[in-house]
């Protein structure tokens, strides 16, 4: 039976992390009036937050988004929650995971917005190593539903937000159930073939790393510059579309349909180009998105480990060519000094070392490495 819009209003929601995307998430959901309980560990921000009672959101939305509470208190935010939505780094991931597994309570969505590569698949191996014995479902997005920033603790800026947004679930059975909840607050939400799916469409790894190593003199020069209208210039965006090829042929060895990175920029921001390049500079959501003045940022340190890493170590599975995957992770290896091969989420990390096409794509769907036999 489908859900109505009045009982996804009668769930509670539970947003983990308090930064740009986690705040501009709950104020938004409390504007649509929504019962939002938001869990961050940093004290000021909570403060900030728990003192004007909600969160003031401007930009493509405007409004005061009131939360039941907000709080440093794990066990309290996830107490009668049913949907979880993690929205930190995927540095985090891991950690949020374990600080959850004793609190977790079954029936409970845990939604990992977004997974960056393989986040729900980490999730799940943290949650059986700490032996949590709840019952969750797990999902992740391919990317955060937002382009946004938070100027200070209690307000929200959402620059824009996309058309279209892939979720699923582990196991994959799950994913129409998550999506028809989801749906209600966001109809651009659609149902993705499983989360291997939406790791391999999650952008960030393609529009991220490259770009920033590659512009590394501008990031140390010391005056303000924009990250996509002035970094990705027609030959960084000519190296990212190649990098973006190797993405592709990983999708395709796995029989998924990945869409372009041309194409999504068109479907998710209405942002045309014939290159990437182009495109960047034709999405109005990127116009005020600034350049970092270090490399010791979330586009390198976590969108190389939790990223490209992953896809790298899956194109070697099977047995692809992955050369600019591999160039861009040694480079931001030699250039920060930094392993993140052996930090990143590597099938060995994962507990999926020595698994295939076949067996990677079954434990996709259905949460088990037990292939059926007949």
């Amino acid at each position: 039976m489908a859900l109505t819009h009045k009982d996804v209003k009668d769930m509670t929601w539970t947003v983990i992390g308090g930064g740009n995307g986690g705040q501009s998430l709950s104020g938004h959901l409390g504007i649509m009036g929504y019962k939002v309980r938001l869990y961050d560990i940093i004290p000021e921000t909570i403060q900030a937050i728990h003192e004007q009672g909600g969160i003031m959101v401007n930009g493509v939305v405007e409004g005061f988004g009131r939360l039941e509470f907000a709080t440093t208190e794990l066990e309290k935010a996830l107490d009668g929650a049913d949907l979880v939505v993690v929205v930190a780094p995927a540095l985090a991931h891991a950690d949020i995971a374990k600080a959850c597994a004793p609190y977790l309570k079954d029936g409970q969505i845990v939604f990992i917005h977004p997974g960056a590569t393989f986040g729900a698949l980490e999730f799940r191996k943290v949650l059986d190593d700490q032996d949590c014995p709840a019952e969750v479902i797990l999902a992740e997005a391919n990317s955060l539903i937002y382009a946004c920033r938070c100027p200070q603790p209690g307000q929200a800026s959402i620059l824009g937000i996309k058309n279209q947004l892939m979720v699923a679930a582990l196991p994959a059975r799950e994913s129409s159930n998550v999506v028809e909840i989801l749906n209600a607050a966001f109809p651009q939400i659609y149902e993705g073939k499983n989360v291997l799916h939406t790791s391999l469409e999650n952008p960030n790894s393609m529009l991220h790393p490259a770009p920033s190593l590659l512009n590394t003199s501008l990031i140390e020069s010391g005056r303000e510059w924009l990250y996509y209208y002035e970094g990705i210039t027609p030959s960084i965006g000519s190296f990212v579309e190649g990098l973006d090829q190797e993405r592709l042929s990983i999708g395709q060895s796995l029989g998924l349909e990945l869409t372009p990175l041309l194409p999504w920029f068109k479907i998710v921001y209405d942002a045309p180009g014939e290159t990437v390049s182009e495109a960047v500079k034709n999405n109005k959501a990127y116009a005020g998105v600034k350049g970092q003045n270090t490399l010791r940022t979330r586009y390198v340190l976590e969108d190389i480990p939790m990223g490209l890493v992953p896809l790298a170590s899956l194109g070697h599975a099977l047995d692809l060519r992955v050369e600019r995957m591999e160039t861009t992770i040694r480079l931001g290896e030699l250039l920060l000094n930094e392993n993140f091969t052996a930090a990143g989420r590597t099938l060995e990390n994962l507990g999926l070392a020595g698994m295939g096409p076949k067996e990677i794509l079954h434990f996709a769907e259905t949460g088990s490495k037990e292939l059926e036999t007949s």
